[in-house]
């Protein structure tokens, strides 16, 4: 029986809509007819109860705690799996055979090169530009590069630029890194796996042999793995948006990119760990709650929290685990701010005040002291996210394009400016 949803409108006049159910997950009232019904449109700031598509990418129940690639508990995929695994998956939604993941491992890697002009290019960039700037425009100028690749209705075109955009965005960050230190560039090594390329493209120079620490390497695996997608957040939206207008895909990831570059996005891992570098000590963390709990003072607490998830975040207790063995390995176990963040998670979770609003460790808590403990620097943070988050983008976009029902994008409004008035000629103002 089709379910249906009834709306009663201030005149008395009632309208009926269709419900759909998804595989799992709430329903959702079908109300593309609104306006053409009843003239009336729906507001709804921040689309906090708006689907804005359908998709069968990624799963989120935040009241649960719940984070599914695929299907596929984002627990599992973080333990059995490696980042070209995970990304195979939402790319093409099964995860691969030994002999398909072969295959996709080395298309992968045949395509981490960079033209040689875009060596050039970072060059027009200031040596103190933010990382993130320098990503937006380098990502951005791609399809200046590879314009045999921009038709987006030929589905061998998107793959192939699906493939060098995850395979080119480690190189592009690393370059940057590099291009802000003055380091020369690392080229990519067709015999290091993706995240340890990575690394050596990172941190690695000519004058000799880089050789991954496998430890360190797993670790920033799996901080790939738990950022690859995370459904319709603001920058996977933003890459849809601009997607949908027939944007080229390097134009659409260089927007989700400016997007993920705003501090409530993906500059929360950095802003936490500025709060851990004033909180300062563990003697402080008494003052600091209070501070937070004033609405007076300003002062938040970062890393604690999120907009999706209600309850605890699934990726934060892996990336615990994770801080914890990349600590170990280096011999920081008694890193001072680990060792403070360690201390603020135990008040705050035993706090009732934070208890009762569950504001509870997210994923940023601990991630941006991984990335510290590797050695990435503060200003990299969001890079790395973005690196990362590219291939959800790439499926969500593949995704929109391949959608029979995906239109521009175009939200409505609620106007409250002025009424119609009639211009008065300057002589007469």
């Amino acid at each position: 029986m089709d379910k249906k949803a009834t709306l009663t409108l201030h005149d008395g006049k009632k309208i009926e809509f269709p419900v759909l159910s998804g595989s799992i997950g709430p329903d959702v009232v079908d109300i593309r007819t609104l306006y053409g019904k009843t003239g009336v449109f729906t507001y709804d700031p921040g689309f906090l109860s708006t689907a804005s598509c359908n998709s069968t990418i990624t799963y989120i129940d935040g009241d649960a705690g719940i984070l599914l690639y695929r299907g596929y508990p984002i627990e599992q995929l973080a333990k059995h799996c490696d980042f070209l695994e995970v990304c195979y998956l939402l790319l093409n939604g099964e995860l691969p055979s030994a002999k398909q993941k072969g295959e996709f491992d080395d298309m992968v890697t045949r395509h981490t090169m960079v033209h040689d002009q875009l060596n050039r290019f970072f060059t027009g960039f200031r040596r103190d530009a933010h990382p993130m700037a320098v990503m937006v425009g380098v990502v951005g100028a791609l399809s200046a590069f590879y314009h045999d690749s921009l038709d987006i209705d030929d589905p061998e075109h998107r793959k192939i630029s699906a493939f060098r955009l995850i395979a080119k965005l480690p190189t592009i960050t690393a370059m940057g890194y590099k291009y802000t230190t003055g380091q020369p560039f690392m080229y990519p090594k067709n015999d290091l796996s993706y995240t340890a390329n990575f690394l050596r493209m990172m941190f690695g120079t000519p004058c000799e042999e880089f050789k991954p620490n496998e430890v360190l390497v797993r670790a920033l695996d799996r901080i790939f793995i738990l950022h690859a997608d995370h459904e319709q957040n603001a920058s996977t939206s933003t890459v849809r948006l601009a997607g949908s207008s027939g944007a080229n895909p390097f134009a659409c990831i260089a927007a989700g990119i400016a997007c993920l570059w705003g501090p409530a996005h993906g500059g929360a891992n950095e802003a936490c760990l500025q709060m851990l570098e004033e909180i300062g000590d563990a003697s402080k963390i008494g003052e600091f709650i209070s501070k937070v709990k004033d609405k007076n003072s300003g002062v938040r607490l970062m890393g604690f929290g999120h907009r999706v998830y209600k309850n605890h975040d699934p990726r934060a207790k892996l990336m615990r685990e994770t801080c914890h063995e990349v600590l170990n390995e280096l011999g920081l176990h008694n890193d001072r701010l680990f060792k403070l963040a360690l201390a603020l998670e135990k008040i705050a979770i035993e706090d009732q005040y934070f208890v009762e609003r569950k504001l509870y460790p997210n994923v940023d808590f601990y991630s941006g002291i991984v990335q510290r403990a590797l050695g990435i620097p503060v200003s990299m943070f969001t890079c790395v996210f973005a690196l990362a988050r590219t291939v959800g983008w790439i499926a969500q976009w593949q995704e929109m394009i391949a959608d029979p029902e995906y239109k521009i994008g175009r939200p409505r409004q609620l106007y409250k400016g002025a009424p119609r008035r009639e211009v008065v000629p300057l002589a007469g103002r």
